[in-house]
This record gives structure tokens, sequence and C-alpha cells, in this order.
């Protein structure tokens, strides 16, 4: 009996042991997370090609919101996420970051810009269309309170519209503490679309009529990439400044990439890869702009992508890894 009972307990601690194993050891699939935006559709797709072709993991990809996909990620679900954008989520970022259930492996970008933007034409004309300047001594925020007639309010003559982020993002709330720190509710109303393709459709509109139009807009994306926009002019970011008022242009926002806290025993190979990924907006606004033209996937758009930047991505990898992958593009 007594034996019986000691082989038991070494079937039990072989069991754990296993489970162990599989939980915290190397693992074959690697999950990355899917916040719903294309730019990091584009990037997931890119390190898919790499980690899959090159160094033989299976992939997957979990799609959520971004509290959904960060929790996630907090929680081992997710393995790798391509884009954290730090100060979007700066909060939680800070608290995972510090508790150690993620950690920052790379910046995947660090040149982005949000803020109010203007069609160019708006200050400058566009002699090709026949557009003369509206606002020539436009350049900053504050300086849209002087120009109500140029981008008037159609529900209400004789004050301009300026579109916020769509009600129920966080950064909506700081274009209201711009609004009223800069004076704009002077002359300007305040309007929220309903949603980005609302604000997207907004903006085509009046830019292919050749019409004055302001919002709240981001980079890198197909708009800001598909259309000449002018980011209008904020005081430089100061800490204090904008914790107090929001005064100042948006504080430095990196993408970066981040790994669960287990992945670098998981997959050590992949994780020391993923050190060395980095793009620029530029970059990545180009594969946004090859998907609209050729209404490609992603997945399609970083195989372009990656043919058209060999050398930028072999970088990242050694020369038998990249050898797999350009032999598994061809």
């Amino acid at each position: 009996m007594k034996k019986l009972v000691a082989l038991l307990g070494v079937l039990l601690l072989t069991i754990l042991a296993a489970c162990g194993s599989d939980t915290e050891g190397e693992i074959d699939t690697i999950v990355l997370g899917d916040a719903g935006w294309d730019s990091i559709r584009v990037h997931n797709s890119i390190a898919q090609t790499i980690m899959e072709e090159g160094f033989g993991y299976d992939t997957e990809v979990t799609s959520g919101s971004t509290a959904a996909t960060v929790q996630g990620h907090r929680d081992g679900d997710i393995n790798v996420y391509m884009e954290i954008w730090t100060d979007n989520i700066k909060e939680v970022y800070e608290e995972a970051t510090e508790a150690g259930d993620f950690e920052t492996v790379s910046v995947n970008f660090d040149d982005n810009n949000q803020g109010l933007y203007v069609p160019t034409y708006v200050i400058e004309g566009d002699p090709e269309r026949g557009i003369e300047p509206m606002a020539p001594e436009l350049r900053t925020v504050e300086d849209l309170k002087k120009y109500p007639e140029v981008f008037e309010d159609p529900e209400d003559p004789g004050r301009g519209r300026i579109i916020n982020a769509p009600s129920g993002w966080a950064v909506a709330e700081t274009i209201d503490e711009k609004f009223e720190v800069y004076g704009l509710d002077e002359t300007m109303n305040n309007f929220m679309p309903g949603s980005d393709s609302a604000a997207v459709a907004d903006l085509v509109d009046a830019y292919e009529a050749g019409r004055a139009w302001v919002g709240y807009y981001w980079s890198p994306t197909l708009v800001t990439a598909k259309y000449d926009l002018t980011l209008l002019e904020e005081p430089e970011y100061d800490e204090e400044i904008w914790n107090e008022t929001r005064g100042t242009e948006f504080p430095p926002n990196d993408v970066v990439v981040t790994v669960h806290k287990d992945f670098p025993e998981q997959a050590p190979d992949v994780y020391e890869f993923l050190q060395n990924y980095e793009t620029s907006s530029e970059l990545t606004e180009e594969a946004l702009v090859y998907m609209d033209e050729n209404d490609a996937e992603p997945e399609e758009a970083a195989k372009w992508w990656m043919e058209e930047h060999e050398d930028i991505w072999t970088s990242w990898v050694s020369e038998d890894i990249a050898e797999k992958v350009k032999d598994a593009l061809n």
C-alpha cells in the first residue's frame, strides 16, 4: 500500500511538472494581440512571417478592444503586443510594467503625432486645384479662434466647428480641456463625431470639395499618409503644464513592442528578434497606403513591405533566419 501511495505521489508530481512546463517553459504557438487598427495588423503580420518562416513557431492572433487585449497580455493569454501606445494607456502601462506583468522590449516607432489638423491648402492654397489660401496666418491651435468664418459650423452660422475625437475616446476629454485653455469656445463649437469613420468621412468630403476643415487626428494612419494635412502648433510639451491644463502639445507617445513576463524563457530566440524590431511612422504609413491603393489585406501589405524593405527587417535577425524568411517570401 505504501508503495502504491508513493507511486501515485511520483505520478502526481510528474503531471504537475508537465503542466508547469506547458505554461512556463517553451511554447509552440505564439499569440499576438490585435486591438483593432490597421497598423497593428500590419506589424503583427510582419512579425508572424518571421516567427513562422524563420523560427518555426505557429502563431495566432487574439482580437479585442485595447482594454481587453492589454489585460489578456498581462494575464499571459497574449504573448506579444506589437503596438502599445504608451501615453494613451499611461496608467495601465505603468502599472503593468512596474508589476512585471509584461516587459517592453523595443520601440516600434516614436515619431508619431496627434492633435488638431487642417488641410494644408487652408494655409497655403493649392494652385493646381484653384484653391486660394483661406487662413494664411494660421499657425497654432489658439489661432483657430480668429477664423470662425473659415471653419463655419453649417448648423450654427457665425461660429466655427472643430471636429473632436469620437465620443467615448479618452482623448476627447483632452480636446475639451484645450478648448478651454486656448479660449476656442469663444468663437468655435466643439463637435464630437459618433465614430472614427464619421470623422474621416467628414474630412474626405471637405478635402475633395476643397473646403476648410479642422479636427483631431493622429499618425501613422492612412488619413495622414494619403492627404496633405498640417498639424497646428502648440507650446512645447511641459509635463507640469500638461498635467494642470493640457495647454501644450501632446506628450511623447512611444509606440512599443512588449512581451509577457514568461516569454523570454518560452521563446528566447523570438524574444531576441523582437528586441531589434524598429520601424517609423513613415514606414508604417507606406504599408497602409499600399493597402488602400491595392485593396489589400494587412497580410498582403506586410509581404509587400518586407519585399520593399529587406534591408530593414533582415537587420533584426541572423543571416540564416533571414535566408529562411526570404525563401518563404519568394
